[in-house]
């Protein structure tokens, strides 16, 4: 049986607890650019500070933006790998959000061309942040219980669809900068409270499908949608993750914890490599049901009904 080894990208948000308990041994940075200022993208604040880097984000003056790991840095980390005679078991970032996979791909060609028996499976994961890390979770777990490499690959590729998010985002200005809304609508929307409320799609992008009034709604609006999504919950672990809304995140835990049994729960930080992107003040959790539909109906479906029956 294959000696191998499963390295994620950094977008895939485990905290150290995470990273610890599924035995996740390394994982591969990036970068964020803070106004010309080059940081490494890591999975704790050691870098930069949680408040310091939502607080640039905040701030519209301040140019915020992230870029993958490159070729050369993905092949030296596969290489030593294969030259201490592991297989490789790549994961990244759903490669319509991020060129990570190709450049992971190109990596793997050049490894396959100096070393012709090694053994490097590039995944795709279609996921990001909490879905993603989900995925690594489970395939750190599988690896652990005795499972094969290839056994490991076929499930991920069997589930990565199946991975689901729910939860909101309570602050619309950043949206509103990275143009997905009018600046008018955000300050309406953050003025009354309201809290837009998606899952992932089929290629990992978050899809609105419903809209709360106020963050005792949402909250509860999330619980709900797990416990009506969510496949053998009693033998799944949940994800509860937050840009920098920590007590939110707290909150839902322990609302899942009355409302569910499952494995365990966990709650991370979205760090800085997904959250260049996501911005501040979003609150998910994240679990596994049945694959997602075309364009999200049977979920907005869902959601809406469960809005809908809220008091």
């Amino acid at each position: 049986m294959d000696k191998f080894v499963i390295l994620p990208d950094v977008t895939c948000d485990m905290s150290q607890e995470m990273r610890e308990y599924f035995g996740l041994k390394d994982y591969i940075s990036g970068y964020v650019h803070i106004d010309g200022r080059s940081i490494r993208t890591k999975l704790d604040w050691s870098e930069i500070s949680r408040s310091e880097f939502y607080k640039c984000l905040s701030n519209k003056k301040i140019e915020v933006s992230s870029a993958a790991a490159s070729p050369e840095e993905y092949y030296l980390a596969f290489k030593k790998c294969i030259e201490e005679g592991y297989a490789v078991l790549s994961m990244s970032i759903s490669s319509t959000i991020s060129a990570t996979y190709n450049i992971s791909v190109t990596a793997a060609n050049r490894i396959k061309e100096e070393f012709p028996d090694a053994k490097i499976c590039c995944i795709d994961t279609k996921r990001m942040s909490g879905s993603f890390g989900l995925l690594v979770a489970y395939a750190c777990e599988m690896q652990a219980n005795g499972k094969s490499y290839e056994e490991v690959i076929s499930w991920i590729e069997e589930n990565k669809t199946k991975v689901h998010q729910m939860g909101p985002i309570d602050d619309l200005t950043f949206i509103a900068r990275r143009g997905k809304i009018s600046k008018g609508k955000a300050f309406m929307g953050n003025l009354v409270g309201i809290k837009p409320m998606g899952d992932s799609n089929q290629e990992g992008y978050v899809t609105v499908l419903a809209k709360v009034k106020g963050i005792k709604k949402a909250i509860d609006a999330t619980v709900a949608y797990v416990q009506k999504i969510a496949t053998d919950i009693e033998n799944q672990y949940l994800f509860v993750l937050h840009s920098d809304r920590e007590e939110y995140a707290n909150t839902l835990k322990d609302k899942l914890l009355q409302a569910v049994r499952c494995k365990r729960i966990f709650v991370s930080d979205i760090h800085s490599a997904c959250g260049t992107n996501i911005g501040p003040g979003m609150l998910g959790v994240y679990f596994m049901g049945d694959d997602i539909s075309e364009e999200c109906k049977v979920e907005r479906e869902t959601l809406t009904s469960i809005v809908e029956n809220l008091k």
